[in-house]
């Protein structure tokens, strides 16, 4: 086996002097030859080195007035709805996308730092019993922005066929003898845990496996499924495409948010037109386990 020297997409940045996301895009066009370890995608030295080498014996053609280059519109978020949605953008608008998979608190503040154009969001505040807006209001400040729906879905816990372990509500989470499998810290299934845990006061270090992450809906539905947990937290698509019960417990607004600025306003547009199409409805209710009647609909427009 080589053991040659790799980076990740984050060494790479630095090396290269330049952002991240210009980094994924030379990913995506097939400039930078990447592979996998698990989820990470990592580079060889070798083959960084010789895109540098490319890149320094061809010159530099010179930018055209008539023809700028395009930002690549950043859309962040997980559920396979976003995919989707990404694909009619680059069609109809003509511009590239780029996918994030952050949970929804991380794709927030990337998109308050500048890093993201969409952000999708389903974050429960205990407080109000409101989702997204309490957090947008508080981390967009200074950011006109606009809140669209997108869907709504059930949220609740994953469990082995047939519920052996007979749980039904958020209090059963103080059974000393459940293990848990959790999400990662910002994401928004992990707010919603964290929250009803202390609406619920019930102490988080009393639940085996809390501190147990993984990055995805699917990758906690399929530790309950393959026994290495007993419940996880998230939507019900999940729990039907691994194959194991759901137990809801919240319908969870999914929203869409931008930034109101002169850059987005086609992309503002656009979206909003799409959203409340027909025919993007029904492909979307086509998918299962979604709720579309609001999709379209602004549930919030900063000034």
């Amino acid at each position: 086996m080589s053991n040659e020297l790799s980076y990740t997409i984050e060494e790479v940045a630095k090396l290269l002097k330049v952002s991240k996301l210009t980094v994924y895009d030379l990913v995506k066009k097939g400039d930078l030859p990447v592979f996998r370890v698990g989820r990470q995608m990592r580079m060889t030295a070798s083959d960084l080195n010789d895109y540098i080498q490319s890149q320094t014996a061809r010159p530099t053609p010179p930018i055209s007035a008539a023809e700028p280059t395009a930002k690549p519109i950043v859309i962040s978020g997980q559920d396979m709805v976003l995919d989707i949605l990404s694909n009619h953008i680059e069609e109809h608008l003509q511009q590239k996308t780029l996918r994030s998979y952050s949970g929804s608190l991380n794709s927030l503040i990337a998109m308050y730092n500048g890093e993201c154009d969409v952000v999708s969001l389903h974050m429960f505040d205990g407080d109000t019993g409101e989702y997204n807006l309490p957090f947008t209001k508080k981390i967009l400040v200074g950011h006109p922005h606009i809140v669209i729906r997108l869907l709504s879905r059930r949220a609740g816990f994953y469990v082995q066929k047939g519920n052996p372990q007979k749980l039904s509500s958020w209090e059963d989470l103080a059974n000393g003898e459940l293990r848990l499998v959790n999400r990662e810290k910002g994401s928004g299934a992990r707010i919603l845990l964290d929250e009803q845990l202390r609406l619920h006061h019930i102490p988080p270090h009393t639940i085996y496996g809390y501190d147990h992450e993984e990055s995805s809906h699917l990758s906690v539905a399929s530790a309950v499924a393959s026994n290495s947990a007993d419940v996880g937290i998230g939507i019900e698509k999940a729990a039907t495409m691994v194959g194991i019960d759901f137990i809801p417990l919240i319908n969870e607004c999914y929203d869409l948010v931008i930034l109101k600025n002169a850059q987005n306003r086609a992309l503002i547009e656009y979206v909003t037109k799409l959203l409340c199409s027909s025919s993007f409805q029904a492909k979307i209710e086509a998918l299962g386990n979604y709720d579309i009647s609001e999709m379209g609909h602004i549930v919030y427009e900063s000034h």
